[in-house]
Parts: structure tokens; sequence; C-alpha cells
């Protein structure tokens, strides 16, 4: 029986690694794909602080970050891998939040009080192409200007491996690992396509966080589980439940 993983490449390779440490056999099923899009700062601002939802926008400008002299200024990561990934490309003062934007917006918020960064400078918000909330705006409420620059975008992927169609077909899939709505939706397009989509359904389907779950729920899946909290561990910890409760 396999986990099946649906995060994009190059994460889910740790992903696999975690899961085959813990014992299970995995499959792999990237339904996003990632393609940097061009950066141009137009803006005249001098930012006081970056801003990152996701590792990706880091990726996406890592060539460009030193000669911009971005790489000295001071990130807010919406999480601690977004924050290892800023870490690896030469950023040194990175604050890390709880693992969603609006943690992210509230310790941009603490991070005024502290001192850390001044709310009469200019935030660099870099961001995907689809973003499921209006982080800048919900800054921008709050007296922050906010600079929003698109550094990539997920295409999704519109069919499954076919190694996972017969694992669905033969039940040989015990469990799917689900990190963002858009994954989500890929995932249900897909197997639907693929003629699945029952048998994809029928097993748990362990989620990053309520909004993702909502995308299952709404397709019909009866068995969805939520992290505890927005975090991978905390994902391992749901499919360690939903198996536990398949044995039971």
């Amino acid at each position: 029986m396999s986990i099946l993983v649906t995060r994009p490449h190059p994460d889910n390779a740790a992903t696999a690694e975690n899961l085959r440490a813990r014992g299970h056999v995995v499959l792999l099923a990237p339904l996003l794909k990632f393609e940097p899009v061009a950066f141009h700062d137009e803006s005249e601002a001098g930012y006081s602080a970056i801003i990152v939802t996701s590792a990706n926008a880091i990726r996406a400008v890592a060539p460009q970050l030193e000669d911009l002299g971005l790489v000295e200024l001071p990130l807010f990561a919406v999480g601690e891998h977004t924050a290892s990934v800023a870490r690896d490309v030469g950023f040194t003062d990175v604050i890390v939040a709880g693992g969603d934007a609006a943690s992210l917006r509230d310790k941009v918020m603490q991070g005024v009080r502290d001192k850390r960064v001044s709310k009469k400078g200019t935030l660099l918000y870099l961001a995907g192409a689809d973003l499921s909330r209006d982080l800048a705006g919900e800054l921008g409420a709050k007296g922050f200007s906010v600079v929003t620059q698109t550094t990539y975008r997920m295409a999704p992927v519109k069919v499954l491996p076919r190694e996972v169609c017969d694992g669905f077909a033969a039940h040989g899939i015990e469990a799917v690992l689900h990190y963002s709505r858009r994954s989500a939706r890929a995932f249900l397009d897909a197997a639907r396509d693929e003629g699945v989509e029952i048998s994809a359904l029928a097993v748990p389907q362990c989620c990053l966080s309520e909004t993702v779950a909502s995308v299952l729920r709404d397709a019909g899946a009866s068995q969805v589980l939520v992290a505890a909290t927005p975090d991978e561990n905390a994902l391992f910890d749901a499919l360690e439940r939903a198996l536990r409760t398949r044995l039971a």
C-alpha cells in the first residue's frame, strides 16, 4: 500500500524521503508545475523588508537577489521551510511566521513593534501569480506600503502518472497528501479525466489546512483530515491518524 504525495517538485522529494523513513511506500504525482516569471522591479521605492509566502518565490529570483541588493534586507517568511530556502540563498535576517498568511501578516506587524522593520518603509512582497489571500491589501489596511512582484506561477498538471491510476484502480493507495487548494483542484480534475475519481476520493485525504480540505469535501470525499498546524510534521500526524482509523 502506498501514500500518494501531490506536492510539487522539488519539495516533494524531501517529503518522500521523510515518509520512507517512517516506513511508507510513496508514489509521487506533482499536480502543479513551477514556472518562474521574469522579475523586473520598476519601483523606485527603497524597500525596508521582504515578505514571502512560498519558497518558490525565492527560488524564482535567486539568481538576481545579490545584484539587486535584496539579500541584505530582513525577510519575513511564511514558515520554516520557506525560511530555510531563504537562508540557503543568502538571507541572514529571516523572521519566521507560523505557516500561513494570517500569521505572516501578524509577524510583520510585530516586527514594527520590535523595531525589526520600519512602517515608513516599503515592503516588497515576492508572490505567486495566483493568490488565495490578499496579504498586501491586509497590510495596506494596517498602514503599510506594499509593492507586490509576481515571481512565479504554478501551472496545473492535467494527467496522473500511470502507476498512480493503476494504484487507485487496484486499491493500492491508502491515503493522499494535499498541500494547497490549487493542487487539490488539479488532483480532482486529473482523477476525473483519468476515470479514477471515485477510487481516489474513497481513501483518506490528508490536508495541510482547512482551506485545502474544503476543496476535497466539496468534491465528495468523506475521509478528510486536517493538520493541526500548517506544517508538514502536523500533516504526517494527520496521516498516521488516518491510517490508524482504517486499521481499527
